[in-house]
């Protein structure tokens, strides 16, 4: 049932430290990052542009991200400090992982049709803005995250996008870029993608194949979207109708494993709701409480290990109060883990 793929990753005496080399974040942000302080909550990085007007009835719930960020002020999920705000990334960032041309093209509102249709989004200004705030969003919470151990994106998570183009609802591949910016910068040396989306993070895969710095674990359906899969360090696959029981066997049986293997210093978790029983697009069959043990798991084996970066994956009920109270999952399992002591920031050798 799983096909697994590994690659040896050579480890070294990690140093890490902050660098405003792609200033996304403004100097008094990240001179904020710098300085600590006790906080009741993990930091939250959010943006309105993340919810761009859409046309109704498209299927790829855009509204979700403005609706989640509701829920979370709803549950008392935001610290005091609230929502962190980024800033859009630049040509340059975005143009070191994909096609310079292709890059141009989404900012000046020239994306060749069928590329589009690829895509599956109207390549709007709005949507091209919200792309590059999505991969500042998660740069954001990357620089957090080595700063407090723990951080979140309500975005995020756009596996699909990859070197010479987007697909599958993904622009730009935000999680593919900062790891490219942070590791050229010297921030970090060694990252895990866990990419738990219901979809293969084909593109993330395909961006790193020759990079060992970055290995790429992604546990999906064996039945489900793209067609042509990438070549991720370890693939596994799960049946149609794949319930809690069954998943987190497989999780459990996996990841501890994984993180001794690869000893990463900064972990990026893609919390994707699609493997949901509900799920549109799923064909996977987690309950709510699957959901919560699943992102549980996850940052109760990471944070111990390496400070860790959740962003938001695939989800696409039709109800979208439903689906960002199912989105907020990760938030309340991160708050959990915070309160409970387990995020552990990075050695910064320069604070």
């Amino acid at each position: 049932m799983s096909a697994c793929s590994w690659r040896l990753v050579e480890t070294a005496n990690l140093q890490r430290h902050l660098s405003c080399k792609h200033s996304l974040a403004s100097a008094n942000l990240l001179a904020s990052i710098r300085m600590p302080s006790p906080r009741p909550l993990p930091p939250i990085v959010y943006h309105p542009a993340y919810s761009p007007e859409f046309p109704a009835g498209h299927r790829f719930p855009m509204q979700k991200y403005a609706r989640l960020a509701e829920v979370l002020g709803e549950e008392g999920l935001i610290g005091p400090e609230g929502l962190h705000t980024p800033e859009a990334a630049s040509f340059e960032l975005l143009a070191a992982v994909h096609e310079p041309v292709y890059v141009r093209e989404v900012l000046d509102l020239t994306v060749p049709s069928k590329v589009e249709r690829v895509i599956g989004l109207p390549m709007t200004r709005g949507v091209s803005d919200r792309s590059r705030m999505e991969v500042g969003g998660t740069l954001l919470a990357a620089q957090l995250a080595l700063r407090y151990g723990l951080a979140c994106n309500t975005a995020g998570g756009s596996h699909h996008a990859g070197p010479t183009k987007g697909a599958g609802f993904c622009v730009f591949n935000d999680i593919a870029v900062v790891c490219r910016a942070m590791i050229d910068a010297g921030e970090i040396e060694q990252v895990l993608v866990v990419d738990l989306d219901v979809h293969q993070g084909d593109g993330t895969a395909f961006i790193f194949e020759d990079e060992p710095r970055v290995f790429t674990f992604s546990m999906q359906g064996e039945k489900n979207y793209p067609v042509r899969r990438g070549p991720s360090d370890l693939d596994i696959d799960l049946p149609d109708g794949t319930g809690d029981e069954l998943y987190m066997t497989e999780l459990r049986a996996t990841l501890p494993g994984l993180l001794e293997r690869v000893a990463p210093d900064l972990v990026f978790y893609i919390a994707g709701v699609d493997p949901h029983v509900s799920d549109r697009l799923g064909r996977l069959a987690l309950s709510d409480e699957g959901l919560l043990e699943r992102d549980s798991y996850v940052l109760e084996t990471c944070l111990p290990m390496a400070p860790v970066v959740g962003v938001t994956g695939g989800g696409y009920d039709l109800d979208i109060y439903k689906l960002a109270r199912r989105h907020a999952t990760l938030h309340r399992a991160a708050a959990t883990a915070w309160r409970s002591g387990l995020a552990r920031p990075a050695a910064l050798s320069d604070v």
